[in-house]
């Protein structure tokens, strides 16, 4: 057999092997077009959930930097649970999207989608390896509207009482009403932006992905860091309140339009960033000196003799 004769033999085989797959890919990409639109002219325009995209290129990423284990993994298809698990997220999205206001329920239905594509194309094994890439796109479902004010309201409540309380401890003349706070003659009311869920959302992405990608075998340390993920996020906000009110009554509430209430949002994130990879290296110090102190105590001692 010649290799010409060789060539033509395998060309068939491969095209038969991603003919399966092309589909399935082509067809999810086909039928979350009006999706992608919506999220688009919606959702992703806003503060909130303008992360969205991101959190896409990064689960895209992940899966590229999994390129060699997916090599390594022996396809071994699925279907009758991939079948099932496909129709479910099928279903999920045909009754999200006859219904208005559901962008939710018709986003989430893409991971059950994409998870039955897989099993049905390569497989268990393969799914294992593409779990977190998956589940990351979780970050990019926007979140239904009852969930953000049920969660909004008590952070502003929160919020406004400790800057409250702080300003009153340092002599400010402050008072606070809900989330009114009363500074000198001012008046200013804490908004939804400033209660920190647009901050939790997407510091929450980035912790998961910071820790999935760099301290995944440090699994103390990477649950320490998710566990800070709203708290850090609360101290930040906090902070850039805490700002946003000594700006008022130095300046003016006038001063809060615009710009620089914007330039607070971004720094907030700033900071919120930066308190999590100083407890990172914080934690990573910890786990250097508790090791040494471990190895110092199993180390034989020495006998000397006279």
């Amino acid at each position: 057999m010649t290799y010409t004769q060789a060539l033509q033999q395998v060309k068939p085989r491969a095209l038969k092997a991603f003919l399966w797959p092309g589909l399935l890919i082509g067809s999810v990409l086909a039928a979350y077009v009006p999706t992608v639109l919506s999220l688009i002219d919606g959702p992703w325009q806003t503060e909130q959930e303008g992360h969205g995209p991101l959190i896409i290129a990064a689960s895209l990423w992940l899966v590229w930097q999994s390129r060699e284990r997916l090599r390594a993994v022996q396809a071994s298809p699925a279907p009758v649970t991939g079948w099932i698990i496909l129709t479910f997220g099928l279903v999920l999205m045909f009754l999200a999207r006859i219904q208005q206001g559901l962008l939710t329920f018709e986003m989430f239905s893409l991971i059950p989608v994409i998870v039955g594509c897989v099993l049905l194309s390569v497989g268990w094994p393969t799914l294992r390896v593409l779990a977190f890439p998956i589940f990351f796109l979780l970050f990019a479902v926007p979140m239904p509207d009852w969930i953000i004010d049920a969660a909004t309201v008590p952070l502003k409540v929160f919020i406004s009482n400790v800057v409250t309380h702080v300003l009153y401890a340092a002599g400010f003349p402050v008072a606070q009403n809900g989330v009114m706070i009363m500074i000198g003659s001012y008046q200013l009311l804490v908004k939804d932006a400033c209660s920190g869920m647009n901050s939790i959302f997407a510091l929450s992405a980035i912790g998961v992905f910071y820790a999935y990608a760099f301290r995944w075998e440090e699994k103390v340390r990477s649950l320490i860091l998710l566990l800070s993920i709203i708290p850090i996020t609360i101290l930040a906000n906090f902070i850039r309140v805490l700002t946003l009110v000594l700006i008022a009554y130095y300046g003016g509430p006038d001063l809060l339009e615009g710009v620089v209430h914007d330039m607070t949002g971004i720094g907030l994130f700033v900071v919120a960033i930066v308190l999590l990879f100083l407890l990172d290296g914080f934690l990573g110090l910890c786990g250097m000196v508790l090791r040494k102190i471990l190895r110092r105590t199993a180390a034989p001692a020495v006998v000397r003799e006279t």
